[in-house]
C-alpha cells in the first residue's frame, strides 16, 4: 500500500472513530440500549484496531527502510574503497603490460590493438574504435601476436594473465 493511500485510510479511521465517540456519548447521555451502544462500540474498537495497525505498519517501514539505507550506504563506502584499492594495482598491471610490449617492439599502433584485444574486443570493434578497417586490425593483431610469439588472443591473454590467478589445485586424473 502506497503512503498516499495509507494516509487517506488513517485519516478515514480517525475520523469514523471519532464520530463513533461522539454517537456513543450521545447514545449513553439518551439512554439507547445497551445492545446498540455496544455495537456502535464494536465498531469503534474495529476503526481504532485499524488505525494501530496501519501506525505499526507504517513505523515498521520506516524502520526497515533505514536500516536498507545504512546497508545500502555501507555497500556503497565498501564498493569505493574497493575501486580505490584496485586503481593502484590496476594501474601497476596496465603499467607492466606496457612495459612487455616495449620489449616486444610494438609500434603505437600495434601497442593499442593489444590493449584493447587484451580487453576482449573483436577485430570489428578495435576497427571501429580506432577508425580504421578491419582488415588494418586484423593485420595489426597479427603483427602483435609474431612479435611476442604468441599464436592468438588466447595465449596473447594467458601471458598477461598466467601469473594473475592461483594455480589450480593438483587433481589425479
Amino acid at each position: 500500500m502506497q503512503r498516499k493511500e495509507r494516509l487517506v485510510l488513517l485519516i478515514t479511521l480517525t475520523l469514523i472513530s471519532v464520530v463513533i465517540l461522539l454517537d456513543l456519548v450521545t447514545d449513553f447521555r439518551e439512554g439507547v440500549l445497551l445492545w446498540h451502544t455496544a455495537v456502535e462500540a464494536v465498531a469503534g474498537l474495529a476503526a481504532l484496531g485499524g488505525i494501530f495497525y496501519l501506525l505499526r505498519d507504517s513505523f515498521k517501514l520506516k524502520k526497515a527502510l533505514k536500516s536498507e539505507r545504512r546497508l545500502s550506504a555501507k555497500l556503497q563506502q565498501e564498493a569505493e574503497l574497493w575501486r580505490e584499492q584496485s586503481r593502484a594495482y590496476l594501474k601497476g598491471l596496465s603499467g607492466m603490460i606496457d612495459s612487455q610490449l616495449s620489449v616486444w617492439q610494438l609500434t603505437p599502433a600495434e601497442r593499442e590493438v593489444a590493449f584493447l584485444l587484451l580487453k576482449g574486443m573483436s577485430l570489428k570493434e578495435i576497427a571501429y574504435i580506432r577508425g580504421t578497417t578491419e582488415k588494418t586490425a586484423k593485420v595489426h593483431s597479427t603483427a602483435v601476436y609474431a612479435k611476442a610469439g604468441l599464436s592468438n588472443r588466447a595465449e596473447l591473454a594467458a601471458f598477461f594473465l598466467e601469473d594473475l590467478l592461483p594455480p589450480p589445485n593438483d587433481v589425479a586424473l
